[in-house]
């Protein structure tokens, strides 16, 4: 489950756009995690994301004066994160998401899944690995805020800045690539946003 907004956001933002630094520091906390989990499943690697989600969060800083207040700062930081993203995945050329070392996500106290049930969450990370994996930058960022933020297609198209249209091209065109490989209903829905995702111990 995506972790609710904090009561405070607002008066931080404020503080934040008149300077304190301190107040930025509770939004960074704050939302953390969901802008690391965005950058991990976007650019396959968690060092890759680390150093992604710093310089998210200072060009979040550096722009607080460009933020609306009337738009969720969740919406517009996600949207500098996805960006951030693609520019990254364009710079390096990468062609692939490797999604080979990333853990289950689990809530403290969930009950553990049993030999089959994890043989089934299995085949579903292959599938939706082999699916990224083909899919361009823009397409990737697409399935990823709407399968694992659940976010609208219009807060889709107005963070990729494009047409609702669009959006739903693209989702249409990843989900019949799903199509060839396994059934729909295995493409995960939304939730993956408020628990950070770590990279294995090593």
């Amino acid at each position: 489950m995506t972790k609710p907004i904090p009561e405070q956001e607002s008066e931080w933002l404020r503080q934040a756009r008149d300077g304190d630094s301190a107040a930025f520091a509770r939004l960074v906390e704050a939302y953390q995690v969901p802008v690391f989990n965005l950058c991990y499943r976007m650019l396959g690697g968690a060092d890759l994301a680390e150093e992604a989600s710093q310089e998210v969060f200072l060009k979040a800083f550096r722009n607080l004066s460009a933020y609306d207040p009337r738009r969720p700062f969740r919406t517009w930081l996600l949207s500098i994160a996805a960006h951030h993203a693609i520019d990254g995945i364009r710079r390096r050329r990468l062609t692939t998401v490797s999604l080979e070392d990333l853990p289950a996500e689990s809530v403290p106290g969930e009950r553990s899944l049993g030999p089959e049930a994890a043989l089934l969450e299995r085949e579903k990370g292959e599938e939706v690995r082999a699916m990224l994996g083909q899919l361009g930058p823009r397409d990737r960022a697409a399935v990823i805020l709407r399968y694992w933020y659940d976010l609208s297609y219009e807060e889709m198209a107005d963070m990729l800045q494009t047409s609702v249209g669009s959006v739903k091209s693209r989702l249409h065109r990843a989900r019949r690539l799903l199509a060839m490989q396994a059934t729909p209903d295995r493409l995960p829905v939304g939730g993956g946003g408020g628990r950070r995702v770590d990279a294995p111990a090593v």
